[in-house]
């Protein structure tokens, strides 16, 4: 049974109604990257930055798996597919997907500030106070600004088993995520789904300029 590895990033989600995270102007829903999204800002004001995630938490409960997080999980089928994403939505898992490894972490788990290896599920509004067991303050399981990407060794151990690489979503700007598709072997069929792609067609990548849902559909008839 052929691999298929699957990079996903906010494209994926988009037509889920998922916001991504990142204005035009470059901030994060009204913030300063840094205020929300690394070690300071948690920092300076965990009030804000608990906010910040309970609201984007809240929003998972509002939308739903699009037909392209579907079809990739119909794939399992005839395929055996890995899906590693940048999202922290949890709508592979929802789709059906089971085997999906989140590189920045997931909206929906939580961990103690004082073990980073103690991690629980978290469906409400996280709240200063909320602790764990040892009385650390909890926080969101999502990888901020000049953290390191635990998962990352992981991703790379998946794509040198893929023979057929998709990515989608992606702008392949945020790195260490990028380097992924360098980490597949050289000679396999690489796809890559964007409406505004960041990749050119080579002789190993083909483009399909379409936003998920429409791609999906013509990687349907490519995939060897």
């Amino acid at each position: 049974m052929k691999h298929i590895v699957v990079l996903t990033g906010a494209g994926m989600s988009a037509e889920s109604g998922v916001k991504t995270f990142r204005d035009h102007d470059g901030l994060w829903e009204g913030h300063d990257v840094m205020q929300v999204a690394s070690p300071q800002g948690f920092e300076a004001n965990p009030e804000l930055v608990l906010d910040f995630y309970n609201q984007r938490r809240r929003q998972l409960k509002d939308v739903q798996p699009n037909a392209a997080h579907l079809a990739l999980a119909q794939l399992e089928q005839d395929y055996k597919v890995s899906i590693v994403t940048q999202n922290v939505d949890d709508l592979h898992e929802r789709a059906g997907s089971s085997n999906v490894l989140h590189l920045h972490g997931e909206l929906k788990k939580v961990r103690s500030t004082g073990n980073p290896n103690d991690i629980k599920d978290w469906t409400d509004d996280l709240s200063l106070g909320d602790t764990c067991e040892k009385g650390y303050q909890l926080r969101p399981h999502v990888v901020w600004f000049g953290e390191a990407v635990p998962m990352m060794e992981k991703a790379v151990e998946v794509c040198y088993t893929a023979d057929v690489l998709v990515i989608i979503g992606t702008s392949m700007q945020v790195y260490p995520a990028a380097s992924l598709m360098h980490y597949v072997p050289s000679s396999i069929p690489k796809f890559y789904i964007d409406p505004k792609p960041a990749l050119s067609t080579s002789e190993n990548i083909t483009v399909i300029a379409k936003t998920a849902t429409e791609g999906i559909r013509d990687l349907l008839e490519r995939l060897p």
